[in-house]
């Protein structure tokens, strides 16, 4: 298994999702605007997807790709295919007991997750009838999940990486299509989301046909091994549920900030996990059935090595990504969303927090190459104290500068934050030797740093050069922002090769395995 050439098919594929992304959040923009009713439909898109992050992307995938990566290579395909199908069929009908409490119980729930609604009955009825709308995604995307980890075990990372392409494409249609018959585009963007859970589900099922991994649908039953998977999900479920805690209380703070402060917080967020996306989910997704055949197999060595190659390319395009983000922030975001209900202020109101949402970039990033370390090795206790702290800490900066900085102070929390999660993390498995940092690593990071800080001193001297074209028509705006996105690349791939930061000819070895 190729590391970089995997984290590329990721990567790649995530970057046409986020490609799509930013036309379906252009669309929303120009269409909702950031008030009252784009409020309540973020709500009903972030509730089914904390919950996902939870059940899924969090503890149940954490757990299951290192159990079933270790048996494919100790015990053989067919015992992995049948650990993966009564994975399955718990995950399946806790779920749909799960979805059908809450369905039931969403006006309390809704009271608990945006508090700040109940001031504005409509606003707060329109988002417990969104949310009811696009809950059941929550079903059928945490089953692509599990789906999407047995393909990545098995080196089939496309299908999975493509998923999120087909949510876009759902919510576009949706928008395009129903916004204009059913009583709002935010009623039509909610049944786009439950419909795009059916179709990721319905895609994911047919390539694991393809793998020979037919799962299929069967009565639960805890077997031995799925004891050992819910007892290894147990720690990590308490520490996704702390992580997804820190993103619940920044919703209910903002609940009570002005208007649209909820919408200026998404939209920034949206456009940091661009990179975060490309590098850092890729990364980590490629790195964690690696690191567990590589530990399972008794090769330390090799798993050190694939961890530090990990945190090189995730310095070599974070750190400049990062940059750029804090220095251009307010071109972005005008670029792509200022139209229609989008003004001026909602464009800096939303850069500010983008701005700092940056300076956080490369520690969320971090975060992801790191958590594998303990994933791959069994551990998931250590990550759930780390999140403990960082949830306290976040919770006490939110406190402090909500008053001060408003929606911005949220922002700066969640960085802080981060950091303060990579820091631990690399500490720890640094004191236990699973992190060595070798010479290439340590000679290379200060020159990364170096190279983007001169790329983001010439994409501000470009800003200040082009001021004049910030206020033109769009077609000037866009083209201003292509010359600073292509010449902050140009530059920093230079400064890259001068400093010796990195060099072309490691990326073509790489790449050849």
């Amino acid at each position: 298994m190729n590391f970089l050439r995997s984290t590329a098919t990721i990567g790649g594929f995530t970057l046409i999702s986020r490609i799509l992304g930013f036309v379906r959040d252009i669309l929303i923009a120009a269409i909702l605007g950031a008030g009252p009713v784009a409020d309540a439909f973020f709500v009903a898109f972030k509730l089914p997807n904390l919950f996902r992050r939870l059940f899924a992307e969090g503890a149940f995938n954490a757990a299951f790709v290192p159990l079933f990566s270790g048996i494919l290579e100790s015990e053989g395909r067919e015992e992995a295919r049948a650990f993966a199908a009564q994975a399955l069929a718990v995950l399946f009908w806790a779920l749909l007991a799960f979805v059908a409490v809450i369905e039931m119980a969403m006006p309390l729930v809704m009271i608990g997750f945006a508090p700040g609604f109940v001031a504005d009955p409509a606003k707060f009825d329109l988002a417990v009838l969104l949310t009811r709308i696009t809950f059941p995604y929550l079903l059928f995307i945490s089953l692509v999940s599990l789906m999407a980890g047995v393909l990545n075990s098995l080196g089939r990372f496309w299908a999975a990486a493509a998923t999120p392409i087909v949510l876009n494409l759902c919510l576009i249609g949706a928008l395009l299509g129903l916004a204009r018959v059913l009583e709002t585009p935010a009623h039509a963007l909610a049944w786009g989301v439950a419909g795009a859970g059916l179709a990721q589900f319905a895609w994911l099922l047919a390539h694991l046909r393809r793998a020979g991994m037919r799962l299929g649908f069967r009565r639960p039953r805890l077997t031995p091994k799925v004891r050992l998977l819910v007892r290894r999900i147990i720690p990590v479920a308490v520490g996704a549920g702390i992580y997804q805690i820190n993103l619940l209380i920044d919703t209910i703070i903002a609940s009570f900030l002005p208007a649209g402060s909820i919408s200026y917080l998404f939209y920034a967020d949206r456009v940091n996990q661009l990179p975060l996306g490309v590098v850092g989910v890729a990364v980590g997704t490629a790195l964690l059935p690696m690191l567990s055949r590589q530990v399972e197999g008794a090769n330390p060595a090799a798993a050190v090595d694939s961890q530090n190659r990990a945190l090189e390319f995730s310095f070599l395009l974070t750190l400049p990504a990062a940059a750029a983000l804090m220095v251009i922030a307010e071109p972005v975001i005008g670029v792509l969303f200022e139209r229609g209900q989008f003004a001026l202020p909602q464009v800096q109101a939303t850069a500010a927090a983008l701005a700092v949402y940056a300076t956080g970039l490369p520690a969320y990033v971090l975060v992801k190459t790191l958590t594998p370390g303990f994933f791959a090795r069994q551990d998931t206790a250590t990550p759930v104290k780390v999140a403990a702290v960082c949830m306290a800490t976040n919770l006490i900066l939110n406190l402090l500068l909500m008053g001060p900085l408003l929606h911005v102070g949220i922002a700066l929390a969640t960085s802080l934050s981060a950091w303060l999660n990579a820091g631990l993390l690399a500490w720890i498995l640094k004191r236990r030797g699973f992190l060595v940092p070798d010479r290439r690593l340590r000679h290379r990071l200060p020159r990364m740093v170096a190279a983007s800080a001169g790329m983001a001193a010439l994409l501000l001297a470009a800003t200040w050069a082009l001021e004049g074209a910030w206020s033109g028509p769009e077609g000037l705006r866009i083209g201003a922002l292509a010359i600073l996105v292509v010449g902050g690349f140009v530059s920093y791939a230079a400064l890259v090769q001068l400093t010796g930061a990195g060099a072309y000819g490691d990326i073509r070895r790489l790449l050849r395995g």
